[in-house]
């Protein structure tokens, strides 16, 4: 796929992000900003100014920015005190509303999405305490067998978000989110299921996945 963003991944005839974007969708959200970068163009070119009912806007970074990085420069387009963030090349079927509400009744100032694997040294893991909060971050190759791991969709206020640093590379995963711990970050535990096309592996069974998940859901909607 070096010819293409991730995002634009051929996926039973269609680009993954369309997956993202009609879970966006089902769910009612209607401002989606895509941050984009080496050949973003592509995705404007695919994708246009909307999708569905959800009105679509671009923040497109010119350098590598991290995955915290590319968020502080869309920061001038985010309008809601709290904002939904999603990666490009991950999907969990969650349900969405019960993230939102865990969120808020929560009072978090951030929340993160967690999945349950079977085995987590590939991956990493995500700790958290009797009340949902997250105790430790472990990384990919620490301890083996089951646990949780980052799904890849959080909610972040923007008190947070305006934390990140102004220059340079920042990842989010890495640099900020074990500094944020103390700072009411929370996860939620999920049971939907999830999937990373983040190696060759992993993407040669989109299809399947995307097949189940359309033949499960009404109308193909997710």
């Amino acid at each position: 796929m070096a010819d293409r963003p991730k995002v634009l991944a051929d996926v039973l005839g269609r680009p993954f992000l369309s997956y993202l974007l009609d879970q966006l969708d089902h769910h009612e959200l209607r401002d989606v900003i895509l941050c984009t970068g080496h050949l973003g163009e592509q995705v404007r070119t695919a994708f246009g100014d909307s999708y569905g009912k959800l009105r679509l806007a671009y923040s497109r970074e010119l350098s590598p920015l991290g995955t915290a990085g590319a968020l502080r420069l869309a920061l001038p387009l985010l309008q809601s005190k709290s904002v939904l963030i999603m990666n490009g090349d991950s999907f969990c079927d969650v349900d969405l509303g019960a993230f939102f509400s865990s969120h808020h009744t929560r009072r978090a100032n951030g929340s993160l999405v967690l999945v349950r694997r079977s085995d987590t040294i590939s991956s990493g893991r995500v700790e958290v305490d009797a009340e949902g909060r997250i105790t430790r971050f472990e990384e990919k190759g620490g301890r083996a067998g089951s646990g949780w791991i980052n799904a890849g969709i959080y909610l972040l206020t923007q008190r947070l978000l305006r934390t990140i640093s102004i220059s340079g590379a920042v990842s989010l995963e890495q640099e900020l989110f074990p500094g944020w711990i103390n700072d009411g970050l929370y996860g939620y535990q999920s049971g939907g299921r999830f999937l990373d096309i983040g190696t060759p592996e992993a993407y040669a069974l989109a299809e399947q996945f995307f097949a189940t998940t359309t033949a499960s859901s009404p109308k193909g909607e997710l």
